[in-house]
């Protein structure tokens, strides 16, 4: 059986280059294409007219770059200039051309470092030979002023912080080419200062380059973070509706389970029926048992790959006080006040409110352990809506919280299920340093009320919306 073969790619073909017999041969890998584009990197600069540390978040770091390289133009120029001067022999207006070409463009260098290279680069080279030309005597720091050295390692640190290492080695390589370039008319008046420079070109870029790249993880990392966490949140959202749809089935597979029973008994319960309603119970019974197969289809959707689900009955206001208690039992003070008789409530609304305090008390506990805490449920004198209200004081100094900060996911999972019943949810922190939850769902299928609180239902007035420092 034949292998099948592999395809190159066109970075092995860049690899290859053709001899004078057509055929072909692996060039090295340091072939003259990896020079070139390391000297076209000189003259593509990368995002030019942004400034250094312009993405910084405070904003006297995005100017620390502008008011360093005036204080470096500042003490450079001067003191360049005298240098030129009285060691090199030249005439003040030469010293003046030079030393302000070796030292201005730093200024520039906060937007554009690599054409200030260009600049100041050119500049030490017609510097160098302006000395050579002016006559030298020994002891002289040459072909590069000692001002010179330290204006040029200052644009190394601008050019490390921009430029990608490619167009760094460029700098670097010619950097040392120029200093070689001037050893053949040295005439053994040469200080070492052309290979100090290159060794200290190399360390700064080295040094910069490794700051910049850190920095960029880091910002990356932050990136990353944040999506992860808008993808958990939302992924917390999904989660939560899938689960209250879970529920949502089991309170409309019975409704259609009663419907189809009632259809199919009727033409036996009610006797005397005509044909023709007959036949209408017997579609409906046909169509409802249509529609419970159709939930069951969607559920199977919505459940997770393996899940099975609540088996027991879904819990409702019945198993509130269960809740109490085992929070009681957890150390959190907590009394309840439920309706004596709540009337007829739609399973949906039922459960959500069982969730809801369900999903309080245990931000209570992970949140505020010991903090005195008031469950209370009440119908509006209408009969029209059910509150739910969960207040708790500040945490009992004694204990520690379980959780230092939330991510807000369980009051997701709250309102999510108050929208879907059609009421409102306000939550937020209370000027003693406790929390409130309340919510507010229509016990008739009718449109939800403009805000949570009602006037003889609990007597808080609405927090802010956005809570902090809970889940």
């Amino acid at each position: 059986m034949s292998t099948p073969s592999r395809d190159p790619g066109p970075r092995a073909e860049e690899q290859r280059t053709e001899d004078r017999q057509g055929r072909y041969r692996p060039s090295s890998p340091l072939a003259p294409g990896v020079v070139a584009g390391s000297l076209r990197g000189l003259g593509t600069p990368t995002r030019p007219g942004a400034p250094l540390m312009g993405r910084a978040a405070r904003p006297w770091l995005r100017w620390l770059p502008y008011a360093l390289a005036l204080a470096a133009v500042g003490t450079l120029l001067p003191v360049t200039v005298t240098v030129l001067i009285h060691d090199y022999g030249m005439n003040g207006a030469l010293a003046g051309a030079l030393a302000t070409a070796q030292t201005a463009p730093l200024v520039s260098a906060v937007t554009r470092p690599l054409q200030s290279w260009w600049i100041i680069g050119a500049a030490d080279v017609l510097g160098a030979v302006a000395a050579l030309l002016t006559g030298l005597h020994d002891g002289l720091s040459w072909p590069w002023t000692p001002m010179g050295v330290v204006g040029y390692l200052l644009l190394m640190v601008a050019l490390g912080l921009r430029e990608p290492p490619r167009t760094l080695v460029a700098v670097w390589l010619l950097t040392g080419a120029a200093g070689l370039a001037f050893e053949p008319v040295s005439r053994g008046r040469g200080s070492g200062v052309a290979v100090l420079l290159f060794v200290l070109t190399g360390v700064v870029l080295v040094v910069t380059a490794s700051l910049r790249e850190g920095g960029e993880a880091r910002r990356k990392l932050v990136e990353q973070e944040s999506i992860s966490e808008a993808e958990r949140s939302r992924r917390t959202l999904l989660e939560e509706r899938a689960r209250i749809a879970r529920e949502l089935h089991d309170v409309v597979a019975h409704h259609m389970s009663v419907i189809t029973v009632q259809a199919e008994s009727a033409p036996y319960r009610i006797t005397g029926l005509p044909d023709a309603a007959r036949e209408e119970f017997t579609a409906i019974a046909g169509s409802a048992r249509e529609s419970l197969t159709e939930m069951r289809r969607l559920l199977s959707v919505l459940r997770s790959e393996g899940a099975e689900g609540e088996r027991a009955p879904q819990p409702g206001l019945d198993r509130v006080q269960q809740l109490v208690e085992a929070t009681v039992r957890a150390g959190v003070p907590a009394e309840l006040s439920l309706p004596a008789d709540p009337g007829a409530v739609p399973q949906a609304v039922d459960v959500s409110a069982y969730r809801i305090v369900q999903e309080a008390l245990a931000n209570v506990v992970r949140h505020a352990p010991g903090a005195p805490t008031r469950v209370s449920v009440t119908v509006s004198a209408s009969g029209r809506w059910l509150t739910v209200l969960v207040v708790n004081g500040p945490a009992d100094r004694v204990a520690s919280p379980l959780e230092s900060t939330g991510t807000g996911h369980g009051l997701v999972g709250m309102r999510e299920r108050v929208r879907l019943t059609g009421g409102t949810l306000d939550t937020g922190p209370l000027p003693d340093g406790g929390f409130r939850v309340a919510a507010r769902m229509p016990l008739r299928d009718e449109a939800a009320p403009p805000s949570v609180a009602e006037p003889g239902a609990a007597g808080e007035a609405a927090a802010p919306e956005e809570p902090e420092g809970t889940e």
